[in-house]
C-alpha cells in the first residue's frame, strides 16, 4: 500500500493537501505519534477496505517525530513499507502574509512574532526536507491550483476528473437538505395529491410521472433547467469541486419532486459525471 508522509512549513498548504488526498480515496491520519506509525500502516492494510494509499501528516506538533524519524523510517522498511516524504514549502514572505490574513499565531512563535517562528521551524524541519522525495512550493498556488497539482502528481487523474453528483428529491415540509449545493423548488407544477386516484402513488409510478412531467410547465422546466445542469456540471468539474448535490423539492417530497428527479436522471448523463439518485422523503406519509 502506498504510504505518503506529508510534512512542511506551517501555512504552506498541508491541510488543504490532506483534504485533497482524502477526497481521492486515501486514508489520512493527522499528527500520529511516530512510534505507532509502522504498526498503524500494517493495521490499515489488514482492516480497512480498498484505499488509494495512506497519508500521514506530521508537522511541528509532532516534535518527537523529528527526533526519531530515521529510526521510524528504518522500522517501516523492516515492515516492508517505503514511505514517500512530501514536503510543502513557501517563501517566508508568503507564509507571513498567510498568517496575517488568517490572524493565526505560529506554533513556534511564542511571543516573538511569526517571523521568529518561521525561522525556528525551518531549522527544525531542515533534516526532513533534505531527505524528502518531493518538495512542493505553494508560494504561487491558490487552493484550486494546489488541488490540481496534488491530483496530477499522486492520483489517478482519470478517476479524479469524475465529479460525483447526487440528484435528490425532498419535501419542503421536512426541511431543505443542508448538504444541498443547488436547490430547485418545483411546487409550481400540477399536484397529484389532489387527485384521489393518484394520491396513494409516488413519483416512481408511471401514472404520477405522466401527470407531472407531461404538463406544459414541466416541459418548459425540463428544457431550461436541464440545459442549465448540462452547462453547470462541467463547470463545477473543471473548477475542481469534489462533489455536487442538486436537491429538487416539492411540498411533501412524494410526488412532484420524485417524478422530476427521475426525469432529470436522463438529462444529466454528462460525460465525466458519476450520478447518484436519491429520494429522501418518498416513503413519508
Amino acid at each position: 500500500m502506498r504510504l505518503i508522509i506529508l510534512s512542511g512549513m506551517s501555512g504552506s498548504g498541508k491541510s488543504t493537501a490532506a483534504r485533497v488526498f482524502e477526497d481521492q480515496g486515501f486514508y489520512v491520519a493527522d499528527n500520529l505519534p511516530p512510534v505507532l506509525l509502522p504498526r498503524f500502516v500494517t493495521l490499515i492494510e489488514e482492516s480497512v477496505g480498498p484505499v488509494a494509499g495512506i497519508v500521514v501528516v506530521v508537522d511541528v506538533r509532532s516534535l518527537e517525530f523529528f527526533r526519531e524519524f530515521k529510526p521510524v523510517l528504518a522500522e517501516l522498511d523492516i515492515f516492508g513499507h517505503t514511505a514517500e516524504i512530501v514536503f510543502f514549502d513557501a517563501d517566508d514572505s508568503v507564509l507571513v502574509r498567510r498568517y496575517s490574513e488568517t490572524r493565526r499565531s505560529h506554533p513556534l512563535a511564542k511571543k516573538e512574532g511569526v517571523t521568529v517562528g518561521i525561522e525556528r521551524e525551518r531549522l527544525l524541519l531542515a533534516p526532513l526536507r533534505s531527505i524528502s522525495s518531493r518538495i512542493i512550493d505553494t508560494s504561487n498556488l491558490n487552493t484550486h491550483q494546489l488541488r490540481a497539482t496534488i491530483i496530477s502528481l499522486f492520483c489517478d487523474t482519470k478517476q479524479a476528473q469524475i465529479l460525483p453528483v447526487r440528484l435528490q428529491s425532498f419535501g419542503f415540509s421536512y426541511g431543505v437538505p443542508p448538504e444541498s449545493d443547488l436547490v430547485m423548488d418545483v411546487r409550481f407544477l400540477p399536484n397529484p395529491h389532489f387527485d384521489a386516484r393518484l394520491r396513494p402513488l409516488t413519483g416512481l409510478d408511471k401514472d404520477i410521472q405522466d401527470f407531472v412531467n407531461n404538463s406544459s410547465p414541466a416541459q418548459d422546466f425540463f428544457r431550461y433547467f436541464g440545459a442549465l445542469l448540462v452547462f453547470l456540471l462541467p463547470q463545477y468539474q473543471r473548477e475542481g469541486k469534489s462533489y455536487l448535490t442538486v436537491s429538487v423539492g416539492c411540498t411533501g417530497g412524494r410526488h412532484r419532486s420524485v417524478a422530476v428527479v427521475e426525469a432529470l436522471r436522463h438529462l444529466t448523463q454528462v460525460e465525466g459525471i458519476a450520478l447518484e439518485v436519491f429520494h429522501r422523503d418518498v416513503s413519508r406519509g
